[in-house]
């Protein structure tokens, strides 16, 4: 498998987690965001869409984070990362979701451009975008978890909602977003640090890292 992706984007980010959880071997091709490396010939070529990431396997390019990591659960079932009983699946993809759907895609690299070059944004006004969609979310999470988490976001062992919130918590502190009203998410990130998956899958530790 080769994994296109960057080392800050937080949908590749949860990608690595889940790759490294089902302990799947793979090859990593950086494209870089910053200097355009997406909307490259040889890369929509790959990806018509120009987003990391997007993963060749056996002679198909899968892209999207949600439906690769559905893939992974469908091709590698174990570990498992969706509980077995389809009401508890729902909750988890609920978690995820709120992390993927509505978190995320407002505080990505090519909404802060769209902000500072679309509507001449600085730094702080941008923190205080992000901060406006991660704070809420943040807030409903931290009830979910406590109304499912066992030591993870949901139960007592990591799933699709714990790939999701990990990369979630980094870029809120790039954003500079207070974190001390969650405390669960916290203790859910300092349990995630001690695993080998989640750790080796932090940005800093990419080799297209700065």
């Amino acid at each position: 498998m080769i994994l296109h992706d960057y080392w800050r984007s937080g949908a590749a980010y949860r990608t690595r987690i889940a790759l490294n959880l089902k302990g799947v071997a793979y090859d990593q091709r950086s494209v870089d965001l910053r200097t355009g490396a997406q909307r490259s010939e040889t890369f929509v070529t790959l990806n018509p869409q120009g987003m990391v990431p997007a993963l060749e396997v056996d002679g198909a390019i899968l892209t999207q984070s949600p439906a690769i990591l559905e893939w992974l659960e469908e091709t590698h079932p174990e570990p498992a990362l969706l509980p077995g009983d389809p009401v508890a699946r729902a909750h988890v993809r609920a978690m995820a979701a709120l992390v993927g759907c509505d978190i995320h895609p407002l505080n990505n690299l090519r909404v802060g451009k769209a902000l500072c070059e679309g509507f001449g944004a600085d730094q702080a006004a941008v923190d205080a975008w992000a901060a406006r969609w991660i704070v809420p979310g943040f807030a409903a999470l931290e009830a979910l978890v406590a109304r499912h988490g066992e030591g993870w976001s949901f139960g007592a062992t990591p799933t699709l909602a714990d790939c999701y919130l990990i990369p979630q918590l980094y870029s809120a502190r790039r954003f500079n977003v207070p974190l001390d009203a969650y405390p669960r998410l916290l203790a859910v990130e300092r349990t995630a640090q001690t695993h080998p998956a989640f750790a080796a899958a932090g940005p800093d530790l990419q080799p297209d890292a700065d």
